[in-house]
């Protein structure tokens, strides 16, 4: 049976020339449009990436990455409205592009056209998933060819995970877990032998086996522990300073919280310089550990566990005194 995904309100009505995906997500899959009250597939005679181009924008599902022939999502049924299209693409949907005439072909399904869209996510686009109320630990899981997948563990080590951390603004990557440590994913393992020198700015940049070409299954699903992040807030350079340690995420007081120190937090997460260093909670209370009290900063240092401090879990403050950073930016 066929899975669709449809998009209101054009194709909930079935306007005509509105166009749909089955067979994968909601933004890649089989083409179908609308006409004469009845959903129909397009030949995938002549097409190519302009004419998916015009498809996903369409749909509103951001650039193209490719344009699957063949039925590669599943046959359609019913009616073939397409055929020989050729899109420049700038249209704004697939029915203003030119095509021989609505229901003319010389085509089976077996020759179904389909789209794989970037979507909401962009191709490489890295994600930590099952590490708890953890943003910055988890399973890597990286977005390719429209879908999400894992990376297999052999030879995985700190300098592919400072490689991830550092693309999701979690400062410096503290361990490198193995062996499904934040449980098996599912889907495609997109990574295998990842070799990254640690300076590069996404993991697609590194050097790997080839997209999907792997020896491993999911126990085998790689993983990251990174050391800092910022909470509570829709920017990931601005909000509360939480850093990782001793297995939790804990908070830091605000008694002598200076823009020195939130200096230090803003370089370790590669967002620029400090733009303000605030107290009292600002961005929420957290919960947890108090890991860090009376910290000094010179404004050098590369992490603000390098800073003096008080000690691990010594400090004299609760939650409504978390400190937090708003950063200008900088991000990739």
């Amino acid at each position: 049976s066929k899975f669709f995904i449809s998009l209101c309100p054009n194709i909930c009505t079935g306007v005509e020339g509105a166009a749909r995906l089955f067979g994968g997500n909601n933004c890649s899959g089989t083409v179908e449009i609308f006409h004469s009250g009845q959903w129909g597939t397009v030949c995938d005679d002549s097409w190519d990436l302009l004419d998916a181009e015009v498809v996903c924008r369409q749909l509103g599902c951001g650039r193209v990455l490719s344009a699957p022939t063949g039925a590669r999502f599943g046959q359609g049924s019913g009616p073939i409205w397409y055929d020989d299209v050729m899109c420049t693409g700038s249209e704004t949907k697939l029915s203003e592009c030119w095509h021989p005439g609505i229901g003319s072909h010389n085509c089976g399904h077996s020759e179904d056209a389909g789209v794989i869209c970037e979507g909401q996510y962009k191709f490489g686009e890295v994600r930590l998933a099952n590490g708890g109320n953890s943003s910055c630990s988890g399973r890597v899981e990286i977005f390719h060819f429209g879908q999400w997948g894992t990376v297999c563990d052999d030879l995985w080590d700190l300098l592919d995970a400072e490689v991830v951390c550092r693309q999701l603004g979690c400062g410096r990557a503290l361990s490198a877990p193995t062996r499904a440590r934040f449980g098996q994913g599912s889907g495609p393992i997109w990574y295998d032998n990842v070799m990254c020198t640690g300076s590069e700015t996404k993991l697609s940049e590194c050097r790997h086996q080839g997209i999907g070409s792997h020896n491993c299954g999911h126990h085998e699903d790689a993983g990251v522990v990174c050391e800092g992040k910022l909470a509570n807030s829709g920017n990931r350079c601005s909000g509360r300073v939480e850093m990782f340690h001793a297995g939790q995420w804990g908070t830091v007081c605000d008694d002598h919280w200076d823009l020195d120190n939130a200096n230090v937090v803003c370089r370790q997460l590669d967002c620029g310089r400090a733009q303000s260093a605030l107290s009292n909670a600002a961005f929420g209370p957290g919960r947890g550990p108090i890991w860090l009290d009376d910290v000094f900063c010179s404004g050098n240092e590369s992490s603000i566990s390098d800073c003096r401090h008080s000690g691990f879990g010594v400090h004299n403050c609760g939650h409504y005194e978390d400190a937090s950073v708003i950063c200008e930016g900088n991000q990739f």
